[in-house]
């Protein structure tokens, strides 16, 4: 009986653990179509590794010269959209980004702004997305947060995808064979003793004696001896006299002295030729991009006048009739009260004599 009762709770056991493996296996399943994988530990270490190879190839593509000069962002960290910071921020620099590699693939988006509708910008990348055929089963609004899973294997996806466009590969690393070649200085022997060293020293105070002096060299020779005795160095580590909180003030104190102050003349005309140059550069580069906005902000007003004025006739058009009706009353109206007024009059003028 206590083997069978073994046995029975053994399967028992097995049968667990089985039940839990198909479970754990679904989940998995499930998570490569697309669902969910927070319950999986791994994820936060896929989401870092694609964010690293994000960052790799954008550096390929050498996005700091084309999407941050060229759009006035800032350089984007090693794991931005790893970790979740400022969603907002967040979302509007990968939906820049995105649309930015889009165009390195060959579409042709406007950069999305701030004020643009987050729901517009991320369908419009998902379809562009579709279109390069990049895994897209997800729903949009996991794109919103502007960081996380989808958002890493979207870039991802759109990086490999412009390396590809501009016909990026690979190469095999070349090892180039160094010899080392030593150099035998003929007619003097590789080691220097003590005696020639001190030579060198003697002919270049010398030497220096004509001129400025800029070192004392007279405590080298008793601090050579010294490492001598003690077998070429120094037996402890060097340390200052000197009390910190006396350096630090006097540091505090002599500060102030060591600031270059340059003074520009604005009379100068160099310099208002060098700021003509850089206004006039600053207004080329602003141009091109909202010249892009006023042209559809043009094209929106006049969209909006046409609507306007096609209502405008519309309604003209219904009110007509009653238009000429009440012209009609109105003439109506001014006749009858022109009557009263001659009415009114030749009643007072019989009031009058009534009274006489």
């Amino acid at each position: 009986l206590e083997i069978v009762a073994r046995y029975h709770s053994s399967g028992q056991t097995h049968w667990r653990e089985r039940k839990r493996w198909r479970q754990r296996k679904k989940r998995d399943e499930e998570g490569e179509e697309g669902h969910d994988l927070s319950d999986n530990p791994l994820t936060a270490h896929l989401v870092v590794v694609r964010m690293e190879n994000i960052s790799d190839n954008l550096k390929l593509l050498d996005y700091e010269r084309g999407f941050c000069k060229g759009l006035n962002f800032k350089p984007i960290p090693r794991h931005y959209f790893a970790v979740a910071t400022n969603p907002g921020e967040q979302f509007h620099v990968f939906a820049n980004l995105a649309v930015w590699l889009l165009n390195q693939c060959g579409r042709k988006l406007a950069q999305p702004e701030e004020s643009d509708d987050p729901n517009s910008s991320t369908a419009a990348i998902m379809e562009e997305a579709r279109k390069l055929k990049l895994h897209t089963d997800f729903p949009p609004h996991k794109l919103k947060t502007g960081c996380g899973e989808q958002v890493c294997s979207l870039l991802l996806g759109l990086t490999e995808c412009a390396l590809h466009s501009r016909n990026f590969k690979w190469r095999k690393p070349v090892y180039r064979d160094e010899q080392v070649e030593e150099e035998v200085v003929e007619g003097q022997s590789a080691e220097v003793t003590l005696d020639q060293l001190e030579e060198e020293i003697h002919e270049d105070v010398e030497s220096e004696e004509e001129g400025d002096v800029f070192m004392d060299l007279s405590n080298m020779k008793e601090t050579r001896d010294l490492e001598v005795e003690m077998g070429g160095a120094l037996g402890g580590a060097l340390e200052a006299g000197v009390d910190e909180q006396q350096w630090r003030l006097e540091v505090e104190r002599v500060l102030p002295s060591l600031r270059v102050h340059l003074r520009q003349d604005n009379r100068e005309w160099r310099a208002h030729y060098d700021q003509m140059h850089s206004h006039q550069e600053a207004i080329e580069t602003k141009l091109a991009d909202t010249k892009v906005y006023l042209d559809k902000l043009q094209q929106e007003i006049g969209r909006t006048l046409e609507k306007i004025s096609s209502r405008e006739k519309y309604v003209n058009n219904q009110l007509e009739s009653s238009i000429a009706e009440f012209r009609t009353s109105q003439d109506g109206l001014a006749e009858i009260r022109e009557r009263y007024r001659n009415s009114s009059s030749s009643v007072n003028d019989l009031a009058r004599e009534l009274a006489q």
